[in-house]
């Protein structure tokens, strides 16, 4: 006999939340929403926001620095602030909207995950493109003079690092910020501290802050494609065009590392996917 204090199996479940079935890998039922394009605004929004307070931060801290005050600037801990800050900001305002990705390496890891399909991931990276080309075409158009003078904020390798330096940098900050993502946004996550509203675009923002210390003497930091196109296109300089490649290189083969290590190291998905191909062939 039952203690009275005992609850029926029934009455709980062991699992408090669920996780959301793969996105198709084309959805063309999505191109008919309004939210889909009104998701794809947001993505343009937020990333020419975003690169234009990180180049206006970027060339203030150059132009306040000088070899009579060279403690003048903000310095690369202000920089770091300024761009992790409005992540944090912009993930915040737009995860709603559209998921808060304002960076192509992002929404590529999140695709390779499932967790976005074909067609948004392509468009979400060229609204990202365009917003980031826009808002450096901002920064520019306020103080062109100091622009130019202060390299753009183009990303380069920096003088005395190789290319491949540069590309480890990128690949390593780029891990560290989609890894963020992918463990910040997890449903099983989200379900046990969803009375924390800010508690995804917070660790999101921080991660970028602290890549952005790392590599900011090695590479300028990358690590979101768009940024780094948006500064070569308006400032189009040979070797803003030069060390290319590695600003998407980098970031791409980082985020494809964070989401194979994330999907299916830690959240097992090999061993569950193997688990039901062999529930399925015993049935």
């Amino acid at each position: 006999m039952a203690k009275d204090s005992e609850f029926p199996p029934e009455s709980y479940s062991g699992k408090d939340y669920h996780d959301p079935p793969p996105a198709p890998l084309i959805d063309p039922i999505e191109l008919s929403k309004w939210s889909f394009y009104r998701a794809l605004i947001a993505e343009f929004v937020a990333t020419l926001l975003f690169l234009y307070i990180g180049v206006r931060t970027v060339i203030g801290q150059s132009v306040s620095t000088t070899a009579a005050s060279p403690c003048g600037g903000v310095g690369i801990l202000g920089i770091a602030w300024a761009f992790g800050g409005m992540i944090f900001v912009l993930v915040y305002c737009t995860a709603g909207i559209s998921g808060g990705h304002i960076n192509p390496a992002v929404t590529f890891g999140l695709f390779l995950a499932r967790k976005v399909s074909l067609v948004r991931a392509v468009l979400y990276i060229l609204v990202q493109c365009a917003g980031a080309i826009v808002g450096v075409g901002l920064a520019k158009g306020f103080q062109k003079s100091f622009y130019e003078e202060n390299g753009g904020a183009a990303n380069v390798v920096a003088y005395g690092y190789t290319k491949g330096v540069g590309l480890a940098a990128e690949i390593i900050g780029t891990f560290v910020l989609v890894y963020t993502v992918f463990s910040a946004t997890d449903p099983k996550r989200v379900a046990r501290d969803s009375h924390v509203p800010v508690l995804a675009p917070l660790p999101i923002g921080f991660a970028v802050f602290m890549v952005h210390l790392a590599t900011i003497p090695i590479t300028g930091t990358g690590i979101n494609p768009a940024r780094s196109l948006g500064a070569a296109v308006i400032y189009n300089r040979k070797h803003a065009w030069d060390d290319q490649w590695i600003f998407w290189a980098g970031p791409f083969i980082g985020a494809a590392i964070a989401a194979f290590y994330y999907q299916f190291i830690l959240r097992a998905g090999a061993i569950k996917a193997l688990g039901s191909f062999r529930s399925g062939s015993q049935a």
